[in-house]
């Protein structure tokens, strides 16, 4: 699997003898960023990092990295790191501990997951690695505090920063709709006041990798998420003119899934494509009037749901009056959650659900 970094070593900076000189010196920057670049795997050397917007900061505490401002926060405010990284998902099992997952259980592909960023949660897709560890049992047992910092270390050493300001009470789980809604993409810890998270974004000149560090449960348990951001790599091919034809024909409507970016009504440009194609089905059947439907799935709050599909819609619409069809043929609505086609429990039925219906009108 290549070379990690090893969580415990950060630790040997300093005794236990040392730890009240931890709360009020945070580790040297540029030491740690010096010692993960002789360990992580060779790279290239980054582009330089572009200058980040100020922001206020709290002061480092027990070598944690420096947290991001809550309000607006912005992933571009967190500089782009100068260390050479680790591969993917860069950290090694904590020394003493063992995995309580199989190898398979580690990794997904692609899926959502919430991370504090600021004062509020915030979901992120991509490529994914979780790990959970008993840190009561085992060789070498942890506590809440060292599990937390032996992460905290090895991030800033990274050149990553702590993005969240807050914790998940039930007044931040609710701005996500509540904490329901975060199960349905939480990999870590529970999102219960009583459970620490910790989130940190780690900036490359070309990635982004959002890591929660999380603990809970009765015994103790520590959860680490890493996630690499990334687009979904799409595996359904989209319908062609003739064949949405063949469709509206026989039933009166077809379903397409258009691609936005997350949580957004914004279009992807991958979404042209099927937008051309639509436009082609129009321009073939000029007597053809189309209502534009937007559906989501149950992820967020109903009356978020209700107002991104609406959104989505218009979007669509828009695109299509710009590829040249005449306005007084479309009309949009949006239908939020109310109208699943499969189960959202699991990925692949939200993945459904997700979509952009043509109606013949």
């Amino acid at each position: 699997m290549g070379r990690y970094l090893p969580l415990s070593i950060l630790l040997m900076v300093v005794s236990c003898a040392g730890c009240d000189r931890l709360q009020s010196e945070p580790p040297d920057a540029a030491a740690l960023a010096g010692f993960a670049a002789t360990i992580a795997a060779p790279a290239p050397a980054p582009a330089p990092a572009p200058a980040p917007a100020p922001v206020a900061q709290d002061a480092p505490a027990s070598g944690a990295a420096t947290p991001v401002a809550a309000a607006g926060f912005d992933p571009a405010s967190v500089p782009v790191t100068s260390a050479s990284l680790p591969p993917f998902p860069f950290f090694k099992t904590p020394d003493g501990l063992q995995s309580t997952y199989g190898d398979k259980e580690r990794d997904v592909p692609h899926d959502g997951q919430y991370f504090i960023a600021g004062d509020a949660p915030v979901l992120v897709e991509g490529r994914i690695f979780h790990d959970r560890f008993a840190l009561t049992r085992g060789e070498r047992p942890y506590t809440e505090l060292e599990f937390h910092r032996n992460y905290a270390n090895a991030i800033a050493a990274l050149g990553g920063r702590k993005i969240n300001t807050v914790q998940y009470t039930r007044e931040v789980a609710a701005t996500a709709g509540g904490r329901g809604v975060i199960e349905k993409n939480h990999y870590g810890a529970v999102a219960v006041p009583d459970y620490r998270h910790d989130s940190y974004l780690l900036r490359s000149a070309d990635k982004e990798y959002w890591i929660d560090i999380s603990t809970g449960a009765i015994p103790l348990h520590g959860y680490v998420v890493v996630l690499e951001r990334k687009a979904m790599q799409q595996s359904v091919a989209f319908l062609d003119a003739a064949a949405m034809k063949q469709a509206i024909d026989r039933d009166g409507r077809v379903a397409l899934h258009v691609n936005f970016d997350t949580d957004k009504a914004s279009l992807r440009p991958d979404a042209r494509p099927t937008l051309e194609e639509i436009g082609k089905l129009l321009s073939a059947d000029p007597a053809l009037q189309l209502s534009i439907e937007g559906h989501t799935d149950d992820t967020g709050g109903a009356a978020h749901n209700q107002e991104l599909s609406a959104a989505r819609a218009r979007s669509v619409l828009g695109a299509l009056v710009g590829l040249g069809v005449e306005p007084s043929r479309l009309q949009s609505k949006g239908y939020g959650q109310d109208k699943p086609l499969a189960d959202n429990a699991t990925e692949a039925g939200r993945a459904l659900n997700r979509r952009v219906e043509l109606v013949r009108r």
